[in-house]
Order: structure tokens, then C-alpha cells, then sequence
């Protein structure tokens, strides 16, 4: 595409000899220049700049974006462009690995900038910017100054220099006070200061005399200024989400105030003379819309209710009045006041992801567990937000994560924003919703999507702005909606994938609709030509337009089917129905086999397997399938507590794949665990999860007279549906199931204690059942498999069980040279003396976890997980779940 038209700067542009823009006049005739929407923009505008500087220094508006890597090399022209009135250098155009907006590299502008005489409007939002360059306060014409989402943490003494501002937002900074000197802008109008650190407003800003509408929300301050009461103008006030505790009550007098946002501070006393003005918002103070008379304990029992749930707690009850809700895995819940009219039981869980039923989409990563809320389809009254931790997805680029719920019959996406922790630097998913189901997180392709009417429409992809599909006016009868979105493909992929260093191949381009119904009259697509080629070297006969089904399984060459138009940069073609789009360049001639194997090796993980046994106790064996970056970060992290073999040699393994590890050559595992599916522990690979248990393993063999040298194999299992069908036909046979195998050595060891517990010299089990039948008991037969997982941390495991230090020196004098029975003692001293407990189980996993044993924790979670799910199907198969549900609310009642 000639450089006129990707200016978008009328037909009458040609290209000039030297590839620049030919300008004309007629070409800047409205002296305009739209460059913040192309990644080059800068390049452009420094090319423009050097050949055709006359028609460019009389540009009055011009945008930029500061993501472009040319950008210092551009500010340094500005200060050129005498005529100037509008300027837009913002952030914000590129996105990063999570499909947040990502900020420009601006951190300051040059000296000359101040002599732009004419510039009114000036947009330096999405930036970098800590303090505000000092050239802009010469600025004598000055109008408009965005500066928002920048790390700007205070402003120049000399601020109110600015006379001529009237409209100022700063909003999202970390400014912590305000200049006296903000009250010298004497026809300001607007002033957005809201999500910083503000503490207190100096006086001066009641003498913003000419301010309609001031926004201080999301700050921390703790009072107001009476002199607010002097901004006669002023329409709208927002002053929700600080910690305010009272209020002047002359703002109720200000004569066209139409809208008080006081929501969500630390109200306790508010004047009647504004609590009762209609336009006041007064919802999430610990008052909330009661007289201001109440005392103060009255108010405190009208606080919004938290609750904070343990690790065995699987339910908790909404009232009308609302509450926040943490559960022990870090999940995180809001019910404001109304969402529930009656006092409603939730019940939760979260529960590992079966690939039969989590059906992920092609390029989807999961990023969490599921989330299983209910009652299942329950309505609540007004929005209830939830944030759940996710994996970090800082490898994934040109993503976006969303939360993706289950209706019962499919699966949907909600509207989503990624959050991270400030102390523990943790990735939150944050979505609201009105219905409970079942939720996890993803990271998906980024998504652009849009409502095409009969008038016709354009859309862009956010990913590769070069990226285009227009529809024509009269393209559909009714309005639908289309969805696009862009798999980038790198040079080196494709090299090291088709060993051919002349392959090349545009982005991935996949459309889809929810019509079955074809388009009435040709859709445009635009694709940027592959990496390396234009127009100008563009050898024909070597370029294949491929079209894929949706799923990936075939590619077709419809290059002779269609009409391809070439420009410098961009291929053209025109379709009448979605489906996937890839522009090849490659002398091969099979081109849809080529495609089909580049496709599916994309979708592909190299991983690593890695058995590791602990130090203290080598019959304690750690599986992990490991992603091939991450290996040497995980193997430094456990050097400490395990050693073993290096790891296996590298697969490749899909997204949501089943796995299988087999203990072999005499040794062996607990058959009755839940995930031991034929002797063999079942995995599901996902690439950002982590794929690991820890297992206690066991010889039939007599280890007294010599080691065990055994071994651990990984084997594959069902592949996800969406694999393609040629790699699922190699994966049959008998030796294509194979992945790895690593060796496992037992030492040898003195008797350790059997089944049959009579051999121990007359030590004694007594029957035990901790717990109690709905959560699952703990046996005795459970209690010594347990036992046998302990090892040399038992002392520190009764300690925090609760035994007292003359307890455990009992216990090590009593059974002294007897490991075995030192930690049999201890552990069934601990339980009878807490067998009447019914919180006795979450006692022991407590101390498990406190003892650093997170082996043992989950494995008594599994089993009483496992009782829990049996009472329940019991239950259900009697018919008595209702009734237990009712009594249970009443007792809580």
C-alpha cells in the first residue's frame, strides 16, 4: 500500500521515487496527521519530516504514539512545528503479555517544546512521566492537559502559571498533594484528580470559582476543606472511595450542585442537611442511610460483614446486608448490601480441571483451578465481584486473560480485568457477575470483535493494526457479530519448524461470526505481506493464500480462487464467508501439509519430566512435568530438600493432555489413592499450572540385605478432542505411548513396620475415627500410612500438632533408637487425645503445612475429600440432601 494511503491522506497521494509520501498540498489540506494507529507511526513522520518538511511544519493536529520505538528521535522535531494546536503523544496502543494496556516510553520532552506558542491540547496520557516536564508551563495557549495514568507524584509550584487551563485530569498518578498554587487557575472547569494518594487539599482550591465538575475519588483523604463550599459553578463532586470521616455541611448549599458522591469512605457522622439532599450518594459508609443519632455500636454492627473462611469450610451464608468473603485458597468475593433479598447458603469448592469437560479453545493456556459455586443459575440482585489468583502469565504475548464460566451447557467469557498484588506481586482475575455457576481463568488470543450493520463497518486487530477487514454498506440484512483474532508468527518459528530458511508466513488471521448465513455482498480482508517481502520484490508464484477450517485440521490453497490485489506492504483479497487466513511465501509445493505441521507444532509445549526423592525420607518421590524454560528455575528451588537424576530428555505435549507415571522394577504405590487409574497416577498437562504431586512409594522387595534400584515411567494417555488427527494417529501403537524414564532408589533399610501392625513388639494400634462421617474420617489404617510419610520431622509435626515439649521427650526416651515407633507414638497420642475434636483433621493439616510437609497435607486432604464426596452421593442417593440442607440452615439459624 502506497505511503498516501496508509496515511489515509487522499487518493490524489502517490508514492514519490524515493518511497516516501509524495505530499501535495491537497494532502494536508485540513493539516492533519492520524499516526498514532500504525507501529511505525514515528517512521513515518521522520521520513515525512525530512522530504517534505514545508507541508509538514504547517500540521496543526497531529498524533503519535510513545509505544514507537522511534520516539526520542521524533520529540526533538517538534519544537519545529510552529503552527501546532493539538498534540497527542499517548501510551497505551501495544499491549503486554496479559493484555493490559502497556505504557509509552515518554519520560520527558525537550526544552524547546515551550516555544509551541499555538498549542492548546496536549495528551501526554499512558506514559511514564514522574514529573511533569517544566516546558510545558510555558505554554501560553494552553487549554486542555491530560497527564493521566502516568507515575506522577507531584506538581510544579509553579502549576497555576498555566492561566489559560480549563480542562486538567491527572487521574490514576500517585500524587500525594497539590501546589497552593492550583488555585491561581481561574477559569478552570474540569479537574479529574481521582486514583492517587492525595491526603488533604490545600485551601486554595476553593478558588476554583469557574469549576463544574471536580473528581477526587479513590484518593486517601481523610477530610475536606470548607472552602469547597465557595465553588458556586460546580455541578458534579465526587469524593467516593477515600476514608473521609465527616464533611462540611455547607456543601449542601452550593446552588448547582446536582451530584455528591460521598459512596464507600468511613462516614460516621453526616449533617442532616446533606443526608437528606436527594442528589447524595451515601452507600458503602459504615452509617450507610441510617439517622446520624445511632450510636456507635449500633454503626459498627452495620458494617459491611467480613468473613474469612479456613481451609476446611465449604459454605457461607449472604444476607441482604451484604459482605466480603476470603476463602483460604485466596479467593476473593463481594456481595454489596441488596445483592441477596434473603439469606441465601453458598457453597463452594475448586476442583482440578477435567479436560472431558473444561473444553479449551485452540491457543488457550489455563491459568487456574475451576471454581464450582452454589446454587447453581441463583439470580443475585446486583453484581457480585469475584477475584481469582491465576498463574502469572508473563510468558504470553499478545494475549489477553478473561474468566470463563459454565452455563450448564457451554462455556462463555466475561468481561475481565487482570489485577496485580502489590506485596506478593500475584496475578488476580477480576470480573463481576449475577449468576453462579462454575468459573476458571484464561489466557486467550486477543480478541477484537464488533457489530456490523447494514450500513457496513470496519474492523481492526489491535495485535497488527496493518490487519483490516472492511464490510461494504448492503453486506448483511440484519446486524451480526463478527469476531477476529491474530496468532503471530515469528521468522525463527518457522524456520526452525520447516528446516527451510526461505519459509515465511503473515500473522495467523482466524474470523468468525454468529451467522450461518454467508455475507451478501464481498468482505475486504486486509494481511500485511510476510516478513522480508513487498511489493518490490514479490515473486507471485511463490505466494499461496491458505484457508483453514475451524479447527486447524486442514489447509487448502485458494490462492486461483480468488482475487489478490498486491500493494508495497499488504495483500488484498475479498471472501463472503469467515474462516481461518494465512499468507505463505515458500517455493515448497505441498504448502497445506507444510502449514498443518507449522500449525500443530505452535499449539505444541516442550516439557521435561523430573523425579526427585527427599533427602530425609527417599521414599518420598516428587513427579513433576515441567515446561523446557522453567526447568533449571524449578530444579534450584528444591536442590535443598531433594536430589535425583537430571531430567528426562524434552516431549512435546499439548494443552489439557493426559499423562500417566508407572512405578516399575519393584517398586510400588498406594493403589486406593483417587487419581491411581490401572497402578498408574494420572496427570493432566497445563502448561501454567503446576504439574506435580508428591508420593510415598514402597518395595515388596526385602530392602534389609540390599537397595532397590527401580524406576518411573511416563507414559501418554487421551490426548484433548481439538488434537489434529495426524498427531493422534502417531501416538498409536505400543512404544508411541512412551514419553520417559527416569531411575528411583530405595537404600537400604533396617524392618520398617508392615500391613499387619502385631510384629512391633507388641505396640499396639487402637481404633480410631477422626472427623466425623459428612467431612470423612481419618482410620487408623489411614493414620498409619500417614506415619509412614512423617520421618525425621515428627518432633516439629507434634509441636505444632500440639503435644507439649515434655510430651515429645516422653515419647523420643520411651521409643529411643526406634524411628519407626517414635513417630507412631506421637501421632497416635495426639489423635486419641483428640478424637472428640470435629475440627481435629484441620488440626493435623494445619500442622502439616506449618511443618513444611505439604506432601502429607494433601494427601489427608485427598482422603478426606474423598469421605466428603462418598457422604454426599449417599446422601443424594436417599434422598435426604434437602432435608440436610434445611436442617443445617436452621441450626446456623
Amino acid at each position: 500500500q502506497n505511503m498516501a494511503e496508509l496515511l489515509g491522506l487522499g487518493d490524489e497521494c502517490r508514492e514519490g521515487a524515493s518511497g516516501a509520501p509524495a505530499l501535495a498540498g491537497s494532502c494536508l489540506a485540513d493539516n492533519r496527521l492520524n499516526l498514532d494507529v500504525y507501529p511505525d507511526g514515528c517512521r513515518w513522520f521522520l521520513q515525512l519530516f525530512k522530504e517534505r518538511r514545508g507541508e509538514v511544519v504547517q500540521v496543526e493536529f497531529l498524533r503519535l504514539s510513545s509505544n514507537d520505538r522511534l520516539l526520542g528521535a521524533t520529540l526533538g522535531i517538534l519544537p519545529h512545528l510552529k503552527h501546532l494546536k493539538s498534540l497527542v503523544l499517548k501510551g497505551g496502543h501495544a499491549r503486554d503479555e496479559f493484555g493490559s494496556c502497556q505504557h509509552g516510553s515518554l519520560t520527558s520532552l525537550p526544552p524547546g517544546f515551550g516555544n509551541l506558542r499555538c498549542l492548546t491540547h496536549l495528551d501526554l496520557s499512558f506514559n511514564s512521566l514522574s514529573t511533569l516536564p517544566s516546558c510545558i508551563l510555558h505554554l501560553p495557549s494552553l487549554r486542555v492537559l491530560l497527564v493521566s495514568h502516568n507515575s506522577l507524584v507531584a506538581l510544579p509550584e509553579d502549576f497555576g502559571s498555566l492561566s489559560k487551563l480549563t480542562f486538567f485530569s491527572a487521574m490514576k498518578n500517585q500524587l500525594k498533594d497539590l501546589p497552593q498554587s492550583i488555585g491561581e487557575l481561574a477559569v478552570l472547569q474540569d479537574l479529574d484528580l481521582s486514583e492517587n494518594a492525595l491526603e488533604f487539599l490545600p485551601e486554595e482550591v476553593g478558588n476554583l470559582h469557574n469549576c463544574t465538575e471536580l473528581d477526587l475519588s479513590g484518593n486517601r483523604l481523610s477530610s475536606i476543606p470548607d472552602s469547597l463550599a465557595n465553588l458556586k459553578s460546580l455541578r458534579r463532586l465526587h469524593l467516593h472511595s477515600n476514608l473521609l470521616v465527616t464533611v462540611p455541611a455547607s456543601l449542601a448549599s452550593l446552588p448547582n450542585l446536582s451530584r455528591l458522591d460521598l459512596q464507600n469512605n468511613c462516614l460516621r457522622a453526616i449533617p442532616p442537611e446533606i443526608q437528606t439532599s436527594p442528589f447524595v450518594r451515601l452507600r458503602g459508609n459504615p452509617l450507610g442511610e441510617t439517622e446520624p443519632s445511632l450510636h456507635a455500636d449500633e454503626s459498627s454492627a452495620r458494617e459491611l460483614r467480613r468473613l474469612f473462611l479456613a481451609s476446611g469450610e465449604d459454605s457461607f451464608t449472604v444476607t441482604s446486608e451484604g459482605c466480603k468473603v476470603v476463602l483460604a485458597c485466596g479467593i476473593h468475593f463481594y456481595f454489596p448490601p441488596g445483592s441477596a433479598s434473603d439469606p441465601l447458603r453458598i457453597y463452594f469448592r475448586t476442583i482440578a480441571p477435567d479436560p472431558q469437560w473444561v473444553k479449551l479453545r485452540h491457543h488457550d493456556v489455563l491459568l487456574s483451578r475451576v471454581l464450582e459455586l452454589q446454587p447453581h443459575g441463583v439470580k443475585f440482585q446486583q453484581e457480585v465481584q469475584i477475584w481469582m489468583p491465576c498463574a502469572s502469565p508473563q510468558t504470553l504475548h499478545q494475549r489477553e486473560v478473561v474468566v470463563r464460566t459454565f452455563s450448564g451447557q457451554s462455556w462463555s467469557d466475561l468481561r475481565t480485568r487482570v489485577e496485580q498484588k502489590r506485596k506478593s506481586k500475584k496475578h488476580v482475575a477480576h470480573c463481576s457477575v449475577l449468576h453462579f455457576s462454575w468459573f476458571l481463568v484464561v489466557s486467550r488470543l486477543v480478541q477484537n470483535e464488533c457489530k456490523v450493520p447494514t450500513e457496513g463497518t470496519l474492523l481492526f486487530s489491535s495485535v497488527d493494526p496493518n490487519i483490516k477487514v472492511t464490510f461494504p454498506p448492503g453486506v448483511t440484512e440484519e446486524t451480526r457479530s463478527v469476531k477476529l483474532q491474530v496468532l503471530p508468527v515469528s521468522v525463527e518459528e518457522i524456520e526452525e519448524i520447516t528446516a527451510d530458511a526461505g519459509c515465511r508466513a503473515s500473522p495467523l488471521l482466524c474470523l468468525s461470526q454468529d451467522s450461518l448465513v454467508d455475507f451478501l455482498r464481498p468482505v475486504r480482508i486486509q494481511l500485511p505481506l510476510p516478513p522480508g517481502v513487498t511489493g518490490l520484490n514479490l515473486d507471485r508464484s511463490r505466494l499461496h493464500l491458505l484457508h483453514g477450517n475451524l479447527e486447524g485440521q486442514t489447509w487448502d490453497d485458494i490462492t486461483g480462487q480468488v482475487v489478490l490485489e498486491f500493494t508495497h506492504l499488504y495483500a488484498v483479497f475479498e471472501v463472503t464467508h469467515f474462516s481461518w487466513y494465512w499468507l505463505w511465501y515458500t517455493t515448497k509445493t505441498y504448502i497445506g501439509g507444510i502449514a498443518k505441521k507449522v500449525y500443530e507444532r505452535l499449539r505444541m509445549y516442550q516439557v521435561n519430566f523430573i523425579a526427585l526423592q527427599r533427602k530425609k525420607d527417599p521414599e518420598q518421590v516428587l513427579l513433576q512435568c515441567v515446561p523446557k524454560h522453567k526447568v533449571d528455575p524449578v530444579l534450584k528451588k528444591l536442590q535443598d530438600r531433594y536430589r535425583g537424576p537430571e531430567p528426562s530428555d524434552m516431549v512435546e505435549m499439548f494443552e489439557g493432555e493426559q499423562f500417566f507415571a508407572a512405578f516399575e522394577r519393584g517398586i510400588s504405590i498406594d493403589m486406593d489413592r483417587p487419581d491411581c487409574v490401572d497402578g498408574r497416577l494420572s496427570f493432566i498437562f497445563y502448561s501454567h499450572l503446576k504439574n506435580m504431586k508428591e508420593i510415598y512409594v514402597t518395595s515388596p522387595v526385602d530392602r534389609k540385605g540390599q537397595a532397590v534400584k527401580g524406576q518411573v515411567s511416563f507414559y501418554r494417555g487421551a490426548v484433548p478432542e481439538s488434537i489434529p488427527e495426524d498427531a493422534n494417529r502417531r501416538r498409536k501403537g505400543p512404544d508411541s505411548l512412551w514419553l520417559a524414564t527416569l531411575p528411583i532408589k530405595l537404600p537400604r533399610l533396617k524392618p520398617r513396620w508392615g500391613e499387619n501392625p502385631s510384629p512391633l513388639n507388641g505396640f499396639c494400634f487402637p481404633p480410631l475415627n477422626l472427623g466425623n462421617a459428612e467431612t470423612g474420617y481419618l482410620t487408623q489404617a489411614n493414620l498409619l500410612s500417614i506415619a509412614r510419610r512423617v520421618g525425621a520431622d515428627w518432633q516439629n509435626i507434634g509441636l505444632n500438632l500440639g503435644l507439649s515439649y515434655q510430651q515429645i521427650e516422653r515419647i523420643g526416651y520411651n521409643n529411643r533408637e526406634d524411628l519407626d515407633k517414635q513417630i507412631l507414638d506421637m501421632l497416635f497420642s495426639w489423635a486419641q487425645q483428640n478424637s472428640e475434636d470435629p475440627d481435629c483433621v484441620n488440626k493435623l493439616i494445619t500442622a502439616m503445612k506449618e511443618s513444611g510437609r505439604q506432601d502429607i497435607a494433601d494427601e489427608v486432604e485427598t482422603i478426606v475429600e474423598l469421605g466428603r464426596q462418598k457422604y454426599r452421593d449417599s446422601i443424594r442417593r436417599v434422598g435426604l440432601e434437602q432435608e440436610s440442607s434445611t436442617e443445617d440452615s436452621a441450626t446456623a439459624m
